[in-house]
This record gives C-alpha cells, structure tokens and sequence, in this order.
C-alpha cells in the first residue's frame, strides 16, 4: 500500500534532509562524457506497453545528468545518508564548491527534485509505512 502524499510529507518534515537515506527507483546508464543517464520507462504498466508502445520507439525517456547529479546518483546505495554523500562530495568537487554550506543545499535541491518526481525514495519512508501498517 503506498502511502498518500500528505503522510509522506508529513515524515519527511519531521526529518532532517542530511539524515534521510535515499534508494533509485529508477535504472541508469553511462553516457560517453562520464555522466549518467535516468532511465524512466515510458508506461509503468506492461499491458499498456505491449498495446501503446511502437515497436520502433525506445522503451525508456532518457534524462541526462550533469557530473555532479551523476556523482550524487552513484553515491546513493541505500546505506548513506544525505550527509554521508555531501561529505564524499566534498572531497570529490573540492575546486567546484565553495563550501559545506553550498553542497548540502546543492544535494538537498536535487534530492527534493528527484523525490518529487518520484525517481528516487528514503528509506525512512519505508519503515514508518510498516511501523504505521503494524499499529492498525
């Protein structure tokens, strides 16, 4: 059962963005450059897909990430946490940041963007889904 919006954002209010542990939903791809490509399926549902789907047309709508959202996707493993990531970051882009302060804005923006748009979830979601669910 997936939770509704307002619950989700209820969690995630009470929740410091740098502690939460963000999971893909989606796949990726390496492009040429280094830096990654979402892969977002075109139709979630297999029948629709079969029925709608051209067979020419590629399966997946690609989106392209720069290298520093590239880094922050091959960093999310479901183990680290926000922060954990900022703190990689730092060593990796040491020239392209000014400081800690910027990176944690940066990956928070991203995060929240990727979240809305349901790309990625946190792993805290999850387990106040099965807390809530064993209380009823």
């Amino acid at each position: 059962m997936e939770q509704h919006f307002f619950s989700r954002r209820k969690i995630l209010r009470r929740t410091n963005t740098l502690d939460l542990h963000p999971e893909k939903l989606l796949g990726s791809e390496p492009r040429d450059n280094g830096c990654l490509n979402l892969l977002l399926p075109r139709f979630k549902n297999k029948l629709s897909s079969k029925l709608l789907q051209p067979a020419w047309k590629d399966k997946f709508i690609r989106i392209k990430l720069d290298a520093f959202g590239s880094a922050v996707w091959n960093l999310m493993d479901g183990n680290a946490n926000a922060g954990d990531i900022c703190e990689k970051l730092t060593e990796r882009f040491p020239e392209k940041l000014t400081g800690k302060d910027e990176i944690e804005e940066r990956v928070g923006k991203f995060l929240s963007l990727l979240y809305q748009q349901r790309f990625i979830t946190f792993r805290e979601l999850g387990k106040e889904q099965e807390e809530h669910g064993k209380q009823k």
